[in-house]
């Protein structure tokens, strides 16, 4: 006959007391229970004020309040990001000045787009004796890796311009990320308003902001009533210009006259090989790119959807520190969405002007 609920919390009480702090899969292990009945019963026990419960891991309250209460530590951040360089700059120098101004310190990880070095990276950072964590995993969709072990890890943990789905493993953990449907509507919105009745979409489709992207794209056209047309696949390792300029041509030649590309570094090299097939940006051709990290820089200088990277950093950051100080069921999971704006620049042959607050919002943000 199995044990009683009493039982088994009174077990449970007893194990997080003798070790202190203690990951929930050990604590099913030791104990001799599943997994799912353990973090029941720890559940339980935390709303009752009788253990600590972090993600993945648990402490009696005598260990939680003693290291809450120590007078002027330095917290220790480990971030987990996908590449250095363009996007992710930002997005670190914003989660950096956070912590720098709460006097935290940022240990940086990088497990490459093509690689599966996430779990191996983020062990690394625990290794570092972190505090707390900022994951931006690589989720794409042509695997099916298990992410139990990011909802399992010892430290709270803030998903950065992520968000698991419903029912997935990692649904429970904070989020931070850019609203990227709704940049994508901003884009679709605009070209719209300038006459264009059907706009091409070129993205990836290997990464979680380019899935965005393509879902993004399909809401807009149907909520603005628009002509849908095939999404052009841009490769992994970036795109041919000469074989995207030649499909946007054929495109053209049907009566498409915008475009919308993820991301900006494939963008700004259209112009060129579209002006060889006598297709002129803005003349004949209206382009926005995704990303507005080198758009302000193109010839011309290309009208761009600007996600909030440097605000999604500092708002990870901040409900780290918070979920630290508060203890880890003290507030509610939080799901953030910071809306991106639109730079509206030559590209699209409008005059170029500072975003609409009634269009965009590059401080709105989505609490869900």
């Amino acid at each position: 006959m199995g044990l009683s609920a009493d039982d088994r919390r009174a077990r449970i009480l007893e194990v997080v007391r003798d070790l202190g702090t203690i990951r929930v899969v050990d604590l099913a292990s030791r104990i001799g229970l599943s997994a799912v009945t353990v973090r029941r019963d720890v559940a339980a026990l935390s709303d009752s004020g009788l253990l600590h419960r972090s993600h993945g891991s648990v402490s009696s309250v005598a260990a939680g309040q003693a290291a809450a209460s120590i007078p002027g530590r330095e917290r220790t951040i480990g971030m987990l990001v996908p590449t250095l360089g363009s996007y992710f700059d930002e997005v670190i120098a914003g989660a950096r000045a956070a912590a720098a101004q709460a006097g935290a310190r940022l240990v940086l990880g990088v497990a490459a787009y093509e690689s599966a070095d996430d779990r191996a990276q983020t062990e690394q950072l625990l290794d570092s004796k972190v505090d707390g964590l900022l994951l931006s995993p690589n989720w794409r969709p042509d695997t099916s890796e298990d992410d139990c072990w990011i909802r399992d890890l010892p430290v709270p943990t803030v998903l950065v311009e992520r968000r698991a789905g419903i029912g997935d493993a990692a649904a429970e953990l904070d989020s931070v990320s850019s609203d990227h449907r709704h940049g994508v509507l901003l884009a679709l919105r605009h070209l719209a308003s300038l006459g264009h009745r059907s706009v091409l979409l070129a993205a990836r489709d290997d990464t979680w902001t380019a899935q965005q992207v393509r879902a993004g794209y399909a809401d807009a056209v149907l909520q603005l009533g628009l002509a849908p047309q095939p999404v052009i696949g841009i490769r992994r390792y970036g795109v041919d210009p000469d074989e995207l300029a030649g499909q946007i041509y054929d495109a053209a030649a049907e009566g498409v006259r915008a475009v919308l590309v993820h991301n900006d570094q494939d963008a700004i090299q259209l112009p060129p090989p579209l002006r060889a097939r006598g297709l002129d940006v803005p003349k004949d051709i209206a382009l926005i790119s995704y990303d507005d990290v080198f758009a302000a820089l193109a010839a011309p200088a290309l009208t761009a959807v600007a996600p909030p990277k440097r605000a999604v950093g500092e708002a990870a950051l901040n409900l780290l520190l918070r979920r630290l100080d508060s203890g880890s069921s003290a507030i509610p999971v939080h799901h953030l969405e910071l809306l991106p704006s639109l730079k509206v620049r030559a590209s699209c042959g409008g005059e170029e002007r500072a975003a609409s607050p009634r269009e965009e919002s590059p401080t709105g943000k989505r609490q869900r």
